[in-house]
């Protein structure tokens, strides 16, 4: 699968961001601090060593992973800028993982269709060696 690294190194950089970004979030209980830990930091990094493995539907796994990241992030920034809660480090935090959701929905959509389109142009075979029975012979 193409963009194999690529898709690991940008989940791995959503791993980085959730880890600092559920320290800032005001979670009402533990349960629900655990939740956001496992869905920002757990689902990426079980997602990322899926994808090493190189299967094609993992590409379109991490579209859908990335999908509903960026809509959260949108609804984050969106509900600081209308001042709902403190502008800062939660801010730049939700832009910054919103750019990295948005790059990986496209190379994992890019890597999803190249692998189910497979190779376009057909692979010419190697020429055949002469006949021993041909006249050409050196």
């Amino acid at each position: 699968m193409r963009h194999t690294w690529l898709l690991i190194v940008l989940l791995a950089g959503l791993c980085f961001i959730g880890a600092n970004t559920t320290q800032l979030i005001p979670a009402a209980t533990d349960t629900g601090r655990l939740g956001w830990m496992v869905y920002l930091v757990v689902c990426p990094a079980a997602l990322a060593g899926v994808v090493w493995f190189g299967w094609a539907w993992t590409a379109m796994a991490c579209v859908m992973y990335g999908t509903v990241g960026l809509a959260l992030d949108l609804a984050t920034v969106t509900s600081l800028l209308t001042g709902q809660g403190e502008t800062g480090a939660l801010f730049l935090f939700s832009a910054i993982s919103g750019v990295v959701n948005f790059l990986l929905i496209l190379l994992g959509g890019s890597a999803f269709f190249r692998s189910a389109l497979g190779n376009a142009l057909p692979v010419s075979r190697p020429p055949n060696p002469p006949s021993p029975s041909s006249s050409a012979r050196p």
